[in-house]
């Protein structure tokens, strides 16, 4: 067993988190996002929500400082709206500056250029987060 590490990393999460590069992205993704059509890898992290997931893997994992904003939430559509605690969560995480709202199909769009994608629990709506690599010192 590695200390450090939260029980939520998998040891194929763990891989694909070492074997990013920066500027890669990877897509933590709520349990109704259709990962398996985007045609990059997929994990599996269904016992967990997707904003937990970011905070186990924020400390071993650099957020892109070259960027203005290396988090990206979907956008709710008009009449919609993003789950409060959920929001609050990975704003908190990330910093409320570094984080930037894409539209459903924009959010589709960018996931099919990600590293990965974790298919997570989470049940929230719009409950998905891509985060950008960034270069650890």
């Amino acid at each position: 067993m590695l200390k450090g590490i939260s029980p939520l990393i998998s040891p194929e999460l763990l891989k694909v988190l070492a074997e990013m590069g920066h500027g890669d992205e990877i897509v933590l993704a709520d349990a109704h996002f259709p990962a398996y059509s985007l045609g990059i890898p997929v994990l599996r992290a269904d016992g967990t929500g997707s904003a937990v997931l970011m905070e186990a893997v924020l400390p071993l994992f650099e957020l892109d400082s070259y960027v203005e904003r290396p988090v990206a939430l979907m956008a709710a559509v008009p009449g919609d709206s993003l789950s409060p605690g959920f929001m609050e969560k990975v704003l908190r995480l990330a910093g409320e500056k570094k984080v930037e709202f894409l539209d459903r199909f924009d959010f589709y769009d960018r996931a099919r250029q990600a590293f990965a994608v974790v298919v997570t629990g989470e049940i929230a709506k719009y409950g998905n987060i891509l985060l950008k690599k960034g270069v650890g010192v």
